[in-house]
């Protein structure tokens, strides 16, 4: 794509220079008053810019080459046409310099997509404005789509401007997984003795805790224990000791800080120990201060907050800050078949750097439990994975 701006006093005067230039098949890509010319900071004129584009192919099919007449003017002339014909014909001449060029001419254009601060008006190929309406459906951040919007705009052009909406889908999923590959994926490490599960009510923290503790004792053949501090709810201690019947492990119920650390000693001959909380109003301080007073989090511990995919993201994201005085391991996102947009697992995990360790997609123990990955992550938020 070639691309060039022009400054002109008025919108007509600016499309007679594009027009000439570029051909009556250029496309606007950005139009603004701006203020020329003046003495000391008076007597600006306003003008009009305007940057505009032509797709190579369409310039080369508008303005053909005419050999006879380039065979009677100058050299210079000459090397000029061909040069031209070099940079737009980089479908059939794939050389080191007319993909350098290329890519000079995308690099201008993903400027001019950050310079104007979002993509809204600009025109986008179809299966790249298409993904990009997809990932606004996600709730994707809009930072993020935009960068993701200008590296599928990077690879539509190599690609020869063309390429299916599966194929720009999938040149999303992998960007979005690269930008996750630095965060800390994947379950139970195994490297900490305590796994604490922590969250608000009514994301499904305890039923969490028994696919995690199956998976570890059916998967990885590991001795589990379980210890509660639910005891505001008598039905979730219930709860947690038939999950413990059924897999033959033991349960204590914990009420103090004591009691944690005498639950803690009988336990000390099993591999890892599940800790399950009571899920409270998060938006009391004070409740984070009171799991503080039972939970001794200076012991080896490992913890997950777990946000259900259902919430509000600004809600999640209150939730995350409550929990600044206790150190958040990775997050554990429920609920994934009850709702179709995921984008908020992207913006999290990348907002406060904190990876993903498992994603929930049914009440099932312990069937509906998915180990995450960058790649599970990114694909369920392309939606090349379906949850039901």
């Amino acid at each position: 794509m070639k691309v060039k701006k022009y400054t002109a006093p008025s919108m007509p005067e600016a499309m007679k220079q594009v027009r000439k230039e570029l051909g009556n098949d250029a496309v606007i890509l950005n139009s603004r008053v701006v203020q020329t010319g003046g003495f000391i900071g008076f007597f600006k004129k306003n003008s009009i810019e305007v940057i505009a584009a032509i797709d190579p192919d369409t310039e080369l099919a508008s303005k053909p080459v005419n050999l006879d007449k380039s065979m009677k003017e100058s050299p210079t002339s000459i090397k000029t046409e061909q040069r031209k014909t070099q940079l737009f014909s980089y479908k059939d001449h794939p050389s080191s310099i007319v993909e350098k060029d290329l890519v000079t001419e995308i690099s201008k254009l993903k400027d001019m997509l950050k310079a104007a601060g979002n993509t809204s008006g600009i025109p986008l190929p179809a299966p790249v404005n298409k993904h990009l309406q997809h990932l606004r459906d996600q709730d994707v951040d809009q930072s993020i789509a935009e960068e993701l919007t200008s590296i599928l705009l990077e690879k539509w052009y190599l690609n020869g401007a063309s390429a299916s909406e599966g194929a720009v889908a999938e040149w999303s999923g992998k960007a979005i997984q690269q930008r996750m590959n630095g965060l800390s994926f994947g379950g139970v490490s195994f490297t900490k003795k305590f796994v604490n599960v922590i969250g608000p009510t009514g994301v499904g923290k305890t039923t969490t805790l028994a696919k995690i503790a199956a998976d570890c004792v059916l998967k990885h053949q590991k001795k589990v224990a379980f210890i509660t501090t639910d005891t505001y709810r008598i039905a979730a201690i219930e709860q947690l000791k038939t999950y413990a019947n059924i897999l033959h492990v033991p349960i204590e119920v914990c009420y103090t800080m004591d009691d944690f650390k005498e639950a803690t000693s009988k336990l000390a001959q099993y591999d890892v120990v599940f800790i399950d909380t009571a899920g409270r109003n998060f938006r009391n301080q004070k409740y984070v201060h009171d799991l503080n007073g039972v939970i001794d989090f200076s012991e080896e511990m490992e913890t997950f907050l777990v946000l259900a995919l259902t919430s509000k993201q600004q809600d999640m994201e209150e939730i995350r800050k409550q929990f600044s005085l206790i150190p958040i391991d990775k997050f554990i996102f429920t609920k994934l078949d009850e709702t179709s947009v995921y984008g908020s697992m992207l913006n999290i995990a990348e907002k406060f750097s904190t990876g993903i360790a498992y994603m929930t997609n049914g009440q099932d123990v312990p069937d509906d439990l998915i180990e995450a990955s960058p790649e599970i992550a990114a694909n369920t938020i392309i939606g090349a994975i379906q949850y039901e």
